[in-house]
């Protein structure tokens, strides 16, 4: 097995970035020539992501293969060019499930099932598996910090991978954070002196510690730090607070970390400069101006529900040299206190989401948007909310909706996907439409202007479609319907042509979107928000 590891745990408390810093390591060691990929470990017990409420744990990020994972696979593929899938993210829930699945088959012919070694013998399988595939460095995120008792198993398991292939194949990084005191100017190391305790205690010797803090360390405190943990100066990383998270792979460039690695697991590559990560970085300083835009959801309490909406939103600014500026408001403020909270935005999306809460206040903004000229994009729901309010508002089908929001509606413009495409909640209410499918876009399209290409292929989450029965008397007042699936059987793509820029898709293009290339809908929807401000 020529496969290397890189196992990144976290400590003190949770939500300190191991998920982009442990990207940018890999997109720093993809940029010197060797291939990898990233493998994300949940602790907690839910069989995946596709159940959790986004404002407990953020989006659900859909992999071309349509698994529903955690938010950290949309961070690895906006970092590095290798693409997720269903077996780059596993939780406690689906190992556990697993293990006692073939407990009841008999495959362990009666043994009595414990976590060692049956839970981490599962884990440690899973990790591996991908290693099957020629990869030079396999990056592994362990969710949650040492301090947790859900992630116990997952540390167990990397733990004993340095003993079954070998500790020179390994390399644990541990992120930490170091609180500064303003009162007495100091970063105090006591919280990382327990949580390096902790993992010691788990049998894990950390070989590099990130120290997140607000300020970049001294040398005296990283010997001081390298002290304690038999440890050298140089494998203590400083990343202080940074106001674009596409310098953290610049950060950990400049202090080695790369050289580290590949010194570790003996690779005699060329180096590199990171030239695309500063030209990102050169755009930013340079924008043009700001466009300000919308976000009109109903779990705008953690910001991170839409975390690839946003981001991609920012890949469009960057693509029109445009600083975005994002605001988050919920639907529901919208249905008390007005429409004219919308006032001041240069352009209105509406991303995905489930169910009926909010949708008044949806639907106001789409009017909002479609009657005052305002650059509207409406994702998934959102193109749902447009097709609605079209029908009520200027075709005149008062008594139309979804039968999402109304299962008794007699001319749902939207309705339930299902095998004959005819409406049957009972039977199939769990049926989800997910991954990657393909669509042909209408050549008269500003669709197929922007993406400047036939077909595309999208990722899609939804249960509910369009209504080929009625669309037809939608298209007779001016819709136009952009794209459809291969087979016809859904309606990909929407657009009223006699607006400035009003798009409704289906799917998520937001999931493909990265820093680099940005993505052809996003691109046009900061570019038509600048040219409503004569922002060019």
């Amino acid at each position: 097995m020529n496969v290397n590891y890189i196992f990144i745990t976290g400590g003190v408390t949770s939500s300190l970035g191991k998920g982009i810093i442990i990207a940018s390591l890999a997109s720093i060691l993809e940029n010197r020539g060797l291939k990898v990929t990233l493998i994300k470990l949940d602790p907690y017990i839910n069989m995946d992501a596709s159940t959790i409420n986004p404002t407990q744990n953020g989006e659900i990020f859909v992999t071309s293969d349509g698994a529903e994972t955690n938010l950290d696979l949309g961070y690895y593929e906006r970092f590095i060019t290798t693409k997720m899938s269903r077996n780059n993210n596993f939780t406690a829930g689906y190992i556990y499930s697993e293990v006692l699945k073939k407990e009841r088959q008999g495959a362990y012919l009666g043994v009595t099932i414990k976590v060692i070694p049956h839970i981490t013998n599962a884990i440690k399988k899973h990790i591996t598996k991908l290693g099957k595939k020629k990869y030079d460095i396999i990056l592994v995120e362990v969710g949650g910090i040492v301090e947790d008792i859900e992630s116990l198993p997952f540390l167990e398991a990397i733990r004993q991978m340095a003993v079954d292939i070998g500790k020179d194949k390994i390399i644990y990084i541990h992120l930490i954070l170091l609180p500064y005191i303003k009162n007495v100017k100091e970063i105090k190391i006591k919280p990382t002196q327990y949580s390096i305790k902790k993992l010691l205690s788990i049998g894990i010797q950390p070989d590099v510690l990130i120290c997140r803090s607000n300020y970049s360390l001294s040398n005296l405190e990283k010997i001081k730090i390298a002290s304690f943990y038999n440890l050298s100066k140089q494998v203590i990383i400083s990343l202080k607070d940074v106001s674009s998270i596409y310098k953290i792979p610049i950060l950990l460039k400049k202090q080695g970390l790369d050289n580290y690695v590949c010194n570790k697991f003996k690779f005699n590559l060329r180096d590199t400069k990171l030239t695309k990560w500063k030209k990102i970085l050169n755009t930013e300083l340079n924008s043009k101006g700001y466009v300000n835009i919308s976000i009109v959801g109903k779990y705008t309490k953690l910001p991170d529900a839409y975390k690839s909406v946003i981001e991609a939103l920012k890949h469009g600014g960057l693509k029109n040299q445009v600083h975005v500026n994002i605001h988050l408001i919920n639907s529901e403020l919208i249905e008390i206190e007005g429409i004219n909270i919308l006032n001041k935005f240069d352009g209105i999306l509406i991303p995905g989401g489930f169910g009926s809460r909010g949708i008044q206040g949806k639907l106001k903004t789409v009017q909002y948007a479609r009657k005052k000229n305002i650059p509207y994009f409406g994702i998934c729901l959102g193109m749902h909310i447009a097709l609605i309010e079209f029908a009520r508002n200027v075709v005149g089908m008062i008594d139309t909706d979804s039968t999402e929001f109304n299962s008794n509606c007699k001319n749902p413009i939207i309705k339930l996907i299902s095998k004959n495409n005819y409406f049957n909640i009972k039977k199939l209410q769990k049926k989800m439409r997910l991954g990657n499918k393909q669509c042909k876009l209408n050549k008269l399209s500003l669709s197929y202007q922007l993406y400047n290409s036939s077909y595309i292929i999208e990722r899609h989450r939804h249960q509910y479609k369009v209504n080929n029965l009625l669309i037809n008397k939608l298209i007779q007042y001016g819709l136009l319907i952009a794209g459809r699936s291969i087979d016809k059987s859904f309606i990909e793509i929407i657009e009223i042509p006699n607006h400035p820029w009003f798009i409704g898709c289906q799917f998520h293009p937001e999931f493909i979107s990265n820093p680099h290339n940005g993505h052809p809908l996003f691109i046009g929807f900061i570019k038509a928000a600048m040219k409503k401000i004569n922002l060019n």
